[in-house]
């Protein structure tokens, strides 16, 4: 049964084919894509993939550096056993930025996974951890053309306040 948890490295060699899948359909602009970028060439080696897991943990601690623009941010694997399924951010705050177009929560789900309801059980399961957080309510932004993720949203509770620009903005309780 798939669950939210911190990243491991336990899902190495599922989570290299899902970036595989992600750089064959030529993900952009996303948390995905920027893994892509920076770590990617590190992932062959165990070693480096172990760095890179404890990175990704140590975004959500205050302290750790950080480009000046980004903001802690807590990393959720979704994983049934050994299989990587997808990933979920939460930022534990907003900037400006992310007040019109990010959100405090964003997720993708690897494509050869897509369409199993795998982003409406992550949501759910992330809510929690969110209110832990202090996030209540949270927004979670989507593509005003990606009526699959705003499905998602509205299915946790989610309420539209407004689409600016190409963005669907929606406040989602976590209590």
């Amino acid at each position: 049964m798939p669950e939210l948890v911190l990243p491991t490295v336990s899902v190495r060699d599922s989570f290299l084919e899902a970036m595989a899948e992600f750089t064959g359909e030529g993900v952009e602009n996303s948390q995905t894509s920027a893994w892509i970028d920076v770590h990617g060439a590190r992932w062959d080696t165990e070693e480096g993939f172990a760095a890179f897991v404890e990175a990704v943990r140590a975004d959500a601690l205050e302290d750790s550096p950080r480009p000046e623009w980004h903001v802690p941010c807590t990393t959720g694997w979704w994983v049934d056993g050994d299989a990587y399924l997808g990933r979920l951010a939460i930022r534990h705050r907003l900037t400006d930025f992310l007040l019109e177009v990010g959100g405090h929560i964003g997720y993708d789900v690897r494509p050869s996974r897509r369409r199993e309801g795998h982003a409406t059980a992550m949501l759910q399961a992330a809510l929690p951890w969110a209110r832990e957080l202090g996030i209540d309510p949270a927004l979670i932004t989507c593509d005003d053309s990606n009526l699959p993720s705003a499905r998602v949203i509205e299915s946790a509770g989610g309420v539209l306040e407004d689409v600016r620009g190409v963005k669907r903005r929606y406040w989602v309780p976590t209590s």
